[in-house]
């Protein structure tokens, strides 16, 4: 007899291929507050660094309220005629892409006051209305196939997508600048003209992922009960799969994020080649494009956990290489996008491994708690992550309060040779320290290894089987 998974699996590359083009749209976006936002608030609305981080606290605490009540809706909401998830897609598609253009509108004409209303507001309304289409599309995989290897390519192909995605935002980063009086500024003009650009793709993307993506798991809308919100998240809570995944998913996303928007800084002021920008994370991605071949079967083999904890420990272990180097006085920009390439090789796996981790938990779940709140489940895991897009937002300016950085002036005189090196310190430190901590929690605190995962399939075979029959 043919299992309850075989029936609900049996994807195609049209579903690879569309499920992709969903966070490639998504990254486009996100991509923009990871390498341009935080600079463009500095520089060209002249807002305080400390102002920023506030900023980015505000919202997270406000998603901690707003998350999880998305994801309580979409998981009691009716199912929609085109699927349970797929159809929000078009419906926030344009939405999301007017908020991010919203955030890069030049109202220096605004009083101070005015400008860090503007950008709180925009940064939020951003924020909402991201989760909105994000939890939904997240979702979306546990309905594409209930096959784990199937679900495995799917995070191999999103990851790809968010590749993509990413470099549109990282081209910008490198190209918005304009020389006035022998200085090299952020133009806001360039800025606006590449976000609109990017922002308007975006909605292109969406859309086919909505036309190219198909629902095959039945997915009945969650109970409306008193209180199953926080049943729900104390359930995710005591769940050590998810949260440790969580965490992990948290701290690996600040350390990127952290590169991204901190290299703005670090190659404008400490290399002087801000022209060179958008290369530490384009080193850092290369070795995805040879790593996807394969990060599938080898997760298979060795057991996705293994492969994704040593390789981040690898990426821990060249940032700390440079750092011993920089001790001895040996630093050059070639060395250090040297160093990115290397690690990128390591952090390639669970960059496109993290998603597979997140849903064999959400399914670790499902088996052991009887949790069938999936879009809430994302909801909490998108928040993680969320929280990992504001430690990043401090630890790129924390270390520019410490070095007196001054954007608005755009006084490179100020930086002395001992704050820049200050500067690059904290460049390698930090990602070595957040990746050293992902190391910990996937090999200590992660507890599904490879055949814990084989035993969770034979258990939702089961499970499904039990559900179906009862339909």
């Amino acid at each position: 007899m043919e299992s309850y998974i075989s029936q609900t699996s049996g994807i195609k590359a049209r579903d690879k291929i569309g499920y992709a083009f969903g966070d490639l749209a998504s990254c486009l976006v996100f991509g923009l507050t990871q390498s341009v936002l935080n600079k463009y608030y500095t520089d060209v609305l002249e807002i305080s660094v400390l102002s920023v981080m506030v900023m980015t606290i505000i919202a997270r605490i406000w998603d901690a309220v707003n998350d999880p009540i998305w994801g309580r809706l979409i998981d009691g909401a009716k199912v929609h005629e085109d699927g349970r998830y797929r159809h929000w897609l078009k419906i926030f598609a344009v939405p999301v892409a007017l908020a991010a253009v919203l955030m890069f509108l030049d109202v220096r004409g605004f009083s101070m006051g005015g400008r860090v209303t503007w950008i709180y507001v925009t940064y939020i309304l951003f924020g909402m209305l991201y989760t909105c289409i994000n939890i939904p599309y997240g979702s979306l995989a546990q309905v594409i196939t209930s096959d784990d290897k199937e679900r495995s390519s799917l995070s191999v192909f999103r990851s790809i997508g968010s590749t993509f995605g990413a470099m549109p935002a990282m081209v910008l980063a490198s190209m918005c600048y304009v020389t006035v009086n022998g200085v090299k500024q952020m133009d806001a003009k360039r800025v606006f003209v590449g976000v609109c650009a990017i922002a308007l793709l975006s909605v292109v993307f969406y859309f086919l992922c909505y036309g190219w993506s198909r629902e095959r798991v039945v997915s009945r809308p969650a109970p409306k009960e008193k209180g199953q919100t926080m049943k729900v998240v104390k359930t995710l809570l005591k769940s050590r799969p998810f949260m440790a995944v969580s965490l992990a998913s948290m701290l690996f996303l600040a350390a990127q994020m952290f590169g991204q928007g901190y290299n703005t800084y670090l190659f404008h002021h400490y290399f002087n080649a801000p022209g060179l920008t958008m290369l530490p994370t384009v080193f850092q991605y290369l070795p995805v494009a040879v790593v996807m071949f394969f990060a599938t079967k080898l997760g298979n083999k060795f057991g996705r956990r293994e492969v994704c904890a040593y390789g981040v420990l690898l990426a821990a272990v060249f940032y700390l290489v440079l750092f011993v180097l920089a001790i001895f006085g040996v630093t050059n920009v070639w060395l250090y996008l040297l160093a990115c390439l290397m690690s990128g090789i390591g952090t390639a796996f669970i960059f496109l491994l993290v998603w597979v981790l997140a849903t064999d938990a959400i399914d670790y779940n499902k088996v052991t708690y009887g949790l069938n709140d999936e879009a809430t489940s994302y909801a909490f895991y998108s928040f993680m992550r969320k929280l990992g897009q504001t430690v990043a937002t401090i630890l790129i300016n924390v270390p520019l309060l410490v070095i007196g950085y001054n954007g608005s002036e755009l006084k490179t005189e100020g930086l002395t040779p001992a704050r820049l090196n200050t500067m690059y310190n904290f460049s390698v430190m930090i990602p070595a320290v957040l990746f050293l901590l992902v190391f910990i929690i996937l090999r200590f605190v992660y507890p599904l290894s490879k055949k814990r995962v084989a035993e969770l399939q034979q258990q939702k075979e089961a499970l499904l089987r039990d559900q179906a029959a009862g339909e």
